[in-house]
């Protein structure tokens, strides 16, 4: 017996009309507009009322930090992934900074493996490059691996890529997605020093940004952009920050571009200003920006400028987000609350809810060529979340997934709540509570 969502306002490829969905197995098997149904249907399904209700693809977020090996008092792809499907992502690619880092073909199939047993959304993992790794690129299965982290900034352990020759060989061996984290680390050293000099070795977090500055960060994007172009490159430009940075990328359809961005919603949501409010549990790298840089990342996936969103997800313990802004940790947890959020702005007319579920969902999927998923199609998976418009939710500890146990949104009240959500066509969440923890499976690019 198949499940039939019925009477869903659907939000899909641009347009939202009442519909229903039929889902067979793990796919949809008929998308159906308006109120006439087969008789079949209404006989043999096990019905969901969704009168009133939105239903969207699953979301598609291609920068997490699950934690997972070796760093496990944070967060695991069990913990994390059912928080995910709790807010309605159906599908993560995780990150390789992890202990040990996912640098070695041996380290990549042991996280395939691990959430092949414990992943309750889908999964891929990105391949880390070092310095001294470049030799390993052509044994990539380009089916199975979204694409290669560098992390041309600071970083944990040996992952920051700073030798040209190396640089080169990423930029100019492959013909897979290069993504990465752009910030400069020099110009960091240099601020970071001036501000010592100038108010002593604990600066408040309110100089997180100007330590890494929107300088440090097209400075690095830039140079990257630069080589890209010159090797014929494929691009993607993790969390962008800054409005100067905007005009690196590529313009005109997706599937043409080389030079690609990501926004966070972190950086769509806060600006500098919230510092005063948060403090370090905003603290991010790269860093929450202006105002004006906020505003104009906005617009800038308004104008499709802007790739996807994603969340980069990085719990830490509450105990690690203590200190001044050179010693607290950055990052923090957000995939329970993303889709909560993007809605929230498009209540404010931000965004349009179609907007968010381009960005979130069907552009991640051309970008990185996902077979099958994001999108509410006829022989698709069935990835698919509904949400109720008129609960709203208060995020609080004792409905917070993640396994770090806080959320920057703690006591904020969000006007749409994560009614239903699937997961290659089995229900894995459902008012409130996970309900099947068995159906995540390894994603795959055509």
């Amino acid at each position: 017996m198949g499940t039939l969502i019925r009477n869903a306002l659907i939000i899909n490829e641009g347009r939202s009309f009442k519909g229903s969905v039929w889902i067979d197995g793990k796919y949809i098997s008929s998308v159906y507009e308006g109120d006439d149904l087969p008789a079949e249907l209404l006989r043999d399904a096990r019905i969901i009322d969704a009168s009133g209700k939105w239903l969207l693809p699953g979301v598609i977020d291609d920068q997490v930090h699950f934690r997972e090996p070796g760093l496990t008092s944070k967060g695991d792809i069990w913990s994390e992934s059912r928080a995910a499907v709790a807010g309605g992502v159906t599908t993560y690619m995780d990150m390789p900074n992890t202990n040990p880092q996912t640098t070695t073909l041996e380290d990549l199939e042991w996280k395939f493996q691990r959430a092949a047993e414990m992943s309750i959304a889908n999964y891929s993992f990105f391949f880390g490059g070092t310095n001294d790794n470049a030799d390993l690129i052509s044994r990539l299965d380009r089916k199975r691996v979204p694409g290669i982290k560098l992390f041309l900034g600071s970083s944990t352990g040996n992952m920051l890529v700073d030798k040209e020759d190396a640089l080169r060989r990423f930029f100019g061996e492959t013909d897979m997605l290069i993504a990465v984290h752009a910030e400069k680390e020099d110009i960091i050293r240099r601020n970071k020093a001036y501000y010592i000099s100038m108010y002593g070795e604990n600066p408040d977090i309110s100089f997180h940004s100007k330590i890494r500055s929107a300088e440090a960060c097209y400075a690095s994007s830039s140079e990257a952009v630069a080589l890209a172009k010159k090797l014929g490159t494929r691009l993607h430009l993790f969390h962008l920050s800054t409005e100067k940075e905007l005009a690196l990328l590529d313009r005109g359809p997706l599937n043409e571009r080389k030079i690609t961005g990501e926004a966070c919603v972190h950086h769509l949501w806060f600006c500098d200003d919230d510092y005063k409010k948060f403090g370090n549990r905003i603290k991010w790298n790269p860093s929450i920006k202006t105002k004006s840089d906020r505003n104009a990342l906005r617009d800038a996936l308004n104008n499709n400028i802007i790739s996807v969103v994603a969340t980069d997800h990085a719990p830490h313990l509450l105990s690690e987000k203590e200190g001044s802004c050179l010693t607290a940790a950055s990052g923090g947890p957000l995939v329970q609350h993303s889709l909560p959020a993007m809605l929230e702005m498009a209540a404010d007319r931000i965004f349009t809810k179609e907007k968010v579920a381009e960005k979130m969902a069907h552009h991640p999927a051309e970008l990185y060529g996902i077979d099958r998923r994001g999108y509410v199609r006829e022989g698709y998976y069935a990835d698919l979340v509904l949400i109720d418009p008129d609960k709203p939710v208060t995020v609080t500890k004792e409905n917070i997934l993640y396994k770090c146990g806080w959320s920057p949104f703690e006591g904020y009240t969000f006007r749409h709540s994560v009614y239903r959500t699937w997961v290659n066509g089995k229900e894995v969440y459902a008012e409130d509570g996970i309900v099947d923890e068995s159906t995540g499976m390894e994603i795959r690019y055509k």
